[in-house]
């Protein structure tokens, strides 16, 4: 039996209809009760985990309340400090409930924010976090290895560059939006490399990292396989959407010039910076590979939002 936390959103949704199609017995847990999961309420270090854990083997701990630190200001440290607790209470009485594994999903920010060219980050990197969340999300990993080496309980990391699929929020929703509309963008002249994560290839390696021998003990990295640039992304989004690629040609170092004029060079930099990551060991321990291309998974992605806006008012539907 397996325990997929955080089961209503953007990953936990696609892994529990993988769990379903493939006949795995599992479970959800999220805040609020649905037909799919537990209502565990809010989850925290104090958290009661006793309703769920009942026959289960191993957890997916997808929870984490991701953008804390953006949401609500000052107190976002102790929110990410919560957020860290609140995993190693769960990962303690899943250890005395007797479960087997515990397959925790981190971050590729927990390596860092970028990469030179074609050196890209492995899963045995020396970390190095750049902010607040990156940092609770490393803290959070060493606390649970800590355990393991305490209870027992196997631990499994997996940290996945940006994650894109239908239904995705963020930056990617917003790029996928401004393409749709035809807005010009003036990132058609960079020249950097991402690694990016479909949902579906990252659920495929969760469900092979909960069950497989080899993956006791380790971390992992996850991508597509496939590194592209911003400007390449962005033609890539356009065709799947059969709009055009309204991209202008502006040199890097002026998008950066005005972005630091502005107060936006964070945002800039994660447009035009690399980030690779290298899923050897992935590969190489867990004989994983990227079942859907980069491609079919914009498809997808497209078609979600075409589906919306085809739902909305006959206005909504010709902008």
């Amino acid at each position: 039996m397996i325990l997929v936390t955080g089961a209503g959103g953007f990953v936990g949704s696609v892994l529990i209809s993988e769990l379903t199609r493939r006949g795995i017995c599992h479970r959800g847990a999220a805040r609020k009760e649905s037909g799919a999961s537990f209502g565990i309420g809010s989850i925290g270090p104090l958290t009661d985990w006793s309703v769920v854990l009942g026959g289960v083997d191993t957890i997916v701990h997808l929870a984490w309340f991701a953008h804390a630190v953006h949401s609500i200001g000052a107190d976002g440290a102790n929110v990410l400090s919560a957020n860290v607790e609140a995993t190693l209470n769960l990962a303690r009485q899943a250890a005395r409930a007797g479960v087997k594994r515990f397959v925790f999903i981190s971050s590729i920010k927990v390596n860092g924010e970028a990469t030179l060219p074609g050196r890209p980050f492995t899963a045995d990197d020396a970390p190095n976090p750049q902010n607040a969340y990156a940092q609770s999300k490393l803290d959070a990993e060493q606390g649970l290895f800590a355990l393991s080496r305490q209870t027992g309980l196997e631990v499994t990391v997996i940290r996945p560059p940006l994650v894109y699929g239908p239904g995705v929020k963020g930056n990617f929703a917003i790029m996928l939006e401004w393409v749709r509309r035809g807005i010009p963008l003036p990132l058609g002249a960079v020249h950097n490399k991402r690694s990016f994560a479909f949902v579906d290839n990252l659920a495929d390696l969760i469900i092979l990292a909960a069950g497989h021998p080899g993956a006791a003990g380790q971390v992992f990295l996850v991508s597509d396989g496939e590194d592209i640039s911003t400007t390449e992304l962005l033609q890539r989004m356009a065709q799947a959407l059969g709009r055009p690629a309204r991209i202008v040609p502006v040199p890097a170092p002026a998008l950066t010039l005005a972005a630091t004029a502005l107060g936006q060079r964070a945002v800039v930099n994660r447009l035009i910076d690399s980030l690779q990551v290298d899923i050897g060991k992935t590969r190489e321990l867990l004989g994983w590979a990227p079942g859907k291309s980069m491609a079919e998974g914009l498809q997808q992605a497209a078609r979600a939002v075409r589906g919306a806006v085809l739902a909305l008012d006959p206005v909504a539907r010709s902008a």
